[in-house]
């Protein structure tokens, strides 16, 4: 069923809910390339916990996404706010405790924000959460299996970031934020962005993305958009359902 979001509600309407699940979508404010806006990983965790809820039984909730997470690779470009990963940890430990307080018994966190530090920060958050007893929580981590092989070519080569597979989301999600001649204008970058962290570059520069963008952006279509939230949609789902 379509999930409702706790930010539209009044508070005598979330307590009457006893919502079983809650479902936050966690993202970065950070560069994606000329043509894609700083929300865009924001805007992909959003419309993944959103098909999530469609997939979900129960009146579950869609809280207000965390916009501000570890983005150290894009720093150096303007628009880029990043956190410390101590800071990000404990805003989502914090946000556990209070759902915990409210009659929600899993939380599961929709993310496709794949920075190396912010990844490490969620992980972290999730360990003290089961530790303390609060709830049960749900995190697919997309660069892990059994989740990542279910993605598309372009991210399964790690040259993922503002090309192919992001813009097709907001081509679907979003197309009034897509500068669209740009995207079409832009050459392919096949530089491996997760290749380029294994190997100890610390910045999209570094990594070979002057632009801030890796992957292919003029072949992002609508179409692979829609099938691609259908998959992250499904794979939250599933991971709920486990936890």
């Amino acid at each position: 069923m379509p999930i409702s979001n706790w930010g539209d509600l009044a508070w005598e309407e979330v307590a009457s809910r006893k919502s079983p699940f809650a479902i936050l979508p966690v993202g970065a404010t950070e560069a994606h390339g000329p043509h894609l806006p700083l929300s865009t990983d924001v805007l992909i965790a959003l419309a993944m916990a959103r098909a999530a809820g469609e997939r979900l039984e129960g009146p579950g909730l869609l809280l207000p996404p965390l916009s501000y997470s570890p983005a150290g690779y894009a720093s150096g470009f303007p628009g880029t706010i990043s956190l410390r990963p101590e800071t990000a940890t404990a805003l989502l430990v914090d946000i556990a405790r209070a759902l915990s307080t409210q009659g929600v018994r899993l939380l599961g966190i929709a993310n496709a924000h794949l920075d190396p530090d912010h990844l490490a920060s969620i992980h972290r958050a999730v360990e003290i959460v089961r530790a303390e007893g609060l709830l049960r929580v749900a995190f697919p981590d997309l660069t892990r299996k059994p989740w990542a092989p279910r993605l598309t070519d372009e991210f399964k080569s790690g040259a993922c970031h503002a090309g192919r597979f992001e813009g097709s989301v907001l081509l679907a999600e979003r197309p009034d934020l897509v500068k669209d001649s740009i995207r079409r204008s832009l050459p392919p970058n096949p530089v491996s962005l997760s290749r380029a962290i294994q190997d100890g570059k610390r910045t999209f520069e570094e990594a070979g993305g002057p632009r801030a963008y890796f992957g292919d952006p003029a072949a992002a279509t609508s179409e692979e958009g829609r099938r691609t939230i259908a998959v992250l949609g499904e794979i939250l789902a599933e991971a709920m359902r486990e936890a």
